[in-house]
């Protein structure tokens, strides 16, 4: 039982169910851009999540047809409906660093394992968060997009450092300098993403691998993920150090004591998360 909230806000529902915390953008209008109390609002739920032991794994998916278009900038630069006054200059270099720059570290760094599913649109911010999970199961006919180049600016939210990491620098250039549109199949051939699946097995595919993390042992888990995105940016010796220290961690947990004795008594092992 976790005493953590979860509570729903404008564009967002959220629930914490089972031990996996489910995310849904809720703004399928808009394809689901994330607007600036989104953002506040997904930043809010993994800061609470990384220190609720409720919280076995997050599952982030979008609501219609598309899981997100990016951010909606329309909120942002006294476009059509804001009835707002253009921001003054420098607000997005104000802005950037408490809203998308704070989210994907977030996820990233957060000891919980992160599934997203993904239909339709993924671009910009919404791709971003779409990789920044550490499993991202698509539809062949998702359409993966980094508008920027098409828009006259640059990338933001993490996409320059996470893209070329996953499918090296060649193809990020494609995509990211020369606005080249994917398939959710193409992104999964690229390895830019887990998986792609028929559109109409999406959910069931993600809540696959999220039954699997969920049930795993979370500790273990969130350690691993530590040591995967952090040896980017460690020589190996300081990498195996690290390594030794998670080891030493999650030997002490009682789920290793129930894999030790569920290989003893040949039975697959039911782990507590603990």
């Amino acid at each position: 039982m976790s005493d953590a909230s979860y509570d729903p806000v404008s564009g967002i529902d959220a629930a914490l169910v089972d031990g996996v915390l489910r995310v849904t953008l809720d703004r399928p209008k808009r394809r689901n851009a994330i607007d600036d109390d989104m953002a506040a609002a997904l930043i809010a739920y993994l800061e609470t999540a990384q220190n609720d032991e409720a919280v076995r794994c997050i599952r982030i998916s979008g609501a219609g047809d598309d899981f997100c278009s990016g951010f909606d900038l329309a909120t942002r630069s006294g476009g059509s409906g804001s009835g707002e006054e253009r921001p003054r200059v420098g607000s997005i270099q104000r802005r950037l660093p408490g809203q998308a720059h704070r989210l994907l570290p977030l996820m990233l760094d957060t000891q919980v394992p992160i599934v997203c599913a993904v239909r339709g649109w993924a671009a910009g911010l919404g791709l971003h968060v779409a990789l920044g999970a550490d499993f991202c199961v698509v539809a062949n006919n998702a359409r993966i997009w980094e508008p920027f180049a098409k828009r006259g600016f640059t990338p933001d939210s993490g996409g320059t450092w996470l893209i070329p990491r996953l499918i090296g620098v060649a193809r990020a250039k494609e995509l990211l300098m020369l606005g080249r549109e994917l398939s959710g199949a193409e992104a999964a051939d690229w390895g830019l993403v887990y998986r792609a699946v028929e559109p109409n097995e999406v959910d069931a595919a993600a809540d696959e691998v999220v039954a699997q993390l969920a049930s795993g042992p979370t500790v273990a888990l969130g350690l691993t993920k530590w040591l995967v995105h952090r040896g980017t940016a460690k020589v190996f010796d300081e990498h195996l150090a690290d390594e030794a220290f998670a080891m030493e961690l999650s030997s002490r947990t009682d789920d290793f004591k129930e894999g030790i004795a569920a290989m003893m008594e040949k039975r697959d092992p039911r782990f507590s998360g603990r």
